[in-house]
């Protein structure tokens, strides 16, 4: 006679994904344990005092338009476990050579006096696809290949989606305003800007920045997974961590295992239970680019030319669309950066908590080729410096993490990649490998809810929370409430 598991599920890695998929599993009454190595939850989403005391700075990700935008992270009562979200003014700014700067407001209509001949054509472009919001993102973070529930809405943005980032400014855009601010949204896809589909992330940071905002969360981004983690606790599901798992036979007795963690790792702690051709198809799962980040404690505000730009969470550091398109096509290509475009947030000016009084935090990386050795602060610092003049005089501490040290930090972060692997139009519906159910494999007791399946990287939830649904459904659960 075989003994009853002790768990129904066990859930390695306790970043956003696994915890949301914990927490699905435990609203439907299973008996879940979470198992991280880290001595804390969180994954990429994780707070600490990097530089000096009193400076609280992000480790990964630290602005959360996907997190008021996931239908599941709504779903949660983050507020009653302490989650308290800030929106800056302007969700972004993005400061030009003649010393202005575009920002992106909560406005269509505000952001768009901004931008001269092009007003009308940003308004048309994303005024009803921000109207359309809520419709949009349900089906943009559905599983494949689910039916969309909104077909017209995912049609009309599709037309537009579909296409590269610049065929679409090029095609709509007639001034370098609005096809350099649109460039820097659709950068962050992390693929050359002339590949199909990149469009789609422009429109998509366009689209949260207009209806939800670009938040941030109060006292740091760990305050997300935390209160995910106090709720999980509420509904029975169980948390250890600084328990890392390189084994099967390791994991306590459970009906399914799910792994919050990318194919390569999973190859390692599970290959001999998964059959060759699937362990093949994992190991040509490609991952892409990686990241060099700069975390700094400075003494004052940051200076910038435009001085709007104190208005913005987010700063995206390019200058023009050509600039920013060279960029992110040398990092594929050649590796030469000597203008790379950073992605900067100053989350202080809008949270004191993050910083002893009158200080200040800023959060900064830019994209580097996959497993890059290269050290990008003087290129980083000196973009900063060419729309912020002084600002290296008020640094007080840096911590720099190249592609190593974030694959160090958290595994799951291969060659620095903190999208668990590309997020390309061959990659995006089909990760980890081409299968009807994506979280699931060829072993009916191992699931993967990784943001290595769809919809991919971000901190919406929405990956573990279908591999969760693929769970209960493969054990016959036939209503299932959605997200």
């Amino acid at each position: 006679m075989h003994s009853q598991p002790r768990y129904d599920a066990v859930v390695v890695g306790a970043g956003p994904n696994g915890l949301a998929a914990a927490i699905t599993l435990a609203r439907a009454g299973r008996s879940v344990l979470v198992l991280e190595a880290k001595d804390s939850v969180g994954g990429g989403t994780r707070t600490a005092e990097l530089t000096l005391p009193g400076f609280k700075h992000d480790i990964c990700s630290a602005i959360h338009p996907l997190s008021l935008g996931s239908p599941f992270m709504r779903s949660l009562p983050l507020a009653e476990f302490g989650v308290e979200w800030i929106n800056p003014p302007a969700a972004i700014a993005h400061p030009l050579d003649d010393g202005t700067a575009v920002l992106v407001e909560r406005s269509v209509e505000a952001t768009a006096a901004q931008l001269g001949a092009d007003a009308g054509a940003y308004q048309r472009l994303i005024g009803p696809l921000a109207a359309h919001r809520e419709a949009i993102m349900e089906d943009m973070l559905g599983p494949f290949p689910f039916p969309p529930r909104h077909p017209f809405q995912l049609i009309r943005f599709g037309l537009s989606a579909l296409r590269s980032a610049n065929g679409l400014s090029r095609g709509v855009f007639h001034q370098q305003r609005a096809r350099a601010v649109f460039s820097g949204m659709a950068a962050h896809a992390m693929l050359p800007l002339d590949q199909p589909t990149t469009a789609a992330f422009g429109l998509v940071m366009a689209i949260l920045a207009h209806s939800v905002g670009w938040p941030m969360a109060r006292g740091g981004s760990q305050t997300i997974t935390q209160a995910m983690a106090d709720y999980l606790l509420t509904l029975g599901g169980e948390i250890v961590t600084s328990c890392p798992v390189s084994r099967m036979e390791e994991l306590p007795e459970a009906r399914t295992v799910l792994f919050d963690l990318t194919p390569r790792q999973l190859l390692s702690i599970a290959g001999s239970r998964l059959p060759s051709g699937y362990r093949q198809q994992l190991t040509r799962y490609r991952y892409g680019l990686g990241v060099f980040k700069i975390d700094y404690a400075l003494s004052g505000p940051i200076p910038w030319k435009a001085a709007e730009i104190a208005r913005a969470g987010t700063v995206h550091l390019g200058g023009t669309p050509e600039e920013i398109t060279a960029s992110e096509k040398a990092v594929w290509k050649t590796g030469a950066l000597e203008r790379p475009f950073v992605l900067l947030s100053q989350q202080s000016l809008f949270d004191p908590s993050r910083a002893p009084q009158g200080k200040h935090t800023v959060w900064a990386y830019c994209h580097v080729p996959h497993g890059s050795q290269l050290d990008m602060t003087g290129p980083i610092e000196a973009q900063i410096e060419r729309f912020a003049p002084g600002f290296r005089d008020l640094v007080l501490a840096r911590h720099t993490m190249n592609t190593a040290e974030m694959e160090s930090y958290n595994p799951n972060y291969i060659g620095g990649d903190i999208n668990g692997g590309v997020q390309d139009l061959r990659q995006l519906f089909t990760r980890p490998v081409a299968r009807w159910v994506p979280y699931s494999t060829p072993d009916e007791k191992i699931f993967i809810c990784s943001s290595s399946t769809p919809p991919g990287g971000g901190v919406h939830g929405m990956c573990g929370y279908y591999a969760a649904r693929a769970v209960l459904k493969r054990d016959g659960v036939k209503s299932i409430k959605r997200a």
